[in-house]
């Protein structure tokens, strides 16, 4: 009886130890990831565009920040911006979808980004910023 408790007990701490190790793993994987998604979100710088050298037409821009992603589809009339359609994946970001509308009135990248919604702002502005400075 008691060699039955000592391998039941074994049983128990090994399978402690595994599962202990799985969310070791699990969240040093979060940690490399979170990592790489903050050196993306740093490394997006905002140009400004020139809207007298965009011809009519309709441009799609991407941009990919690991956690956070915006493809959009702008249209450009008479040298202005008439449309932006978005398509966002966010965590928690939202708010950020309303910068599209401040770009359309501003008819500028130069807009404030999105309080609270920082990341997902820059996001967007550089999928804008790559759909109108496609070749």
């Amino acid at each position: 009886m008691r060699t039955m408790r000592l391998k039941v007990k074994r049983k128990w701490r090994l399978l402690g130890v595994l599962v202990l190790l799985a969310v070791l793993v699990a969240v040093g994987a979060n940690l490399v990831r979170l990592s790489s998604y903050r050196s993306a979100i740093e490394a997006i710088e905002i140009g400004e565009i020139d809207l007298s050298q965009v011809p009519d037409g309709v441009y799609v821009g991407y941009t990919d920040a690991h956690l956070v992603s915006a493809e959009v589809r702008v249209t450009v009339e008479d040298n202005l911006i008439v449309d932006i359609g978005l398509d966002h994946k966010h965590g928690r970001g939202e708010a950020a979808e309303a910068i599209v509308e401040m770009v359309k009135s501003a008819q500028s990248l130069n807009v404030d980004f999105i309080s609270g919604a920082t990341s997902s702002s820059r996001v967007i502005l550089k999928a804008i910023e790559n759909a109108l400075t496609a070749e």
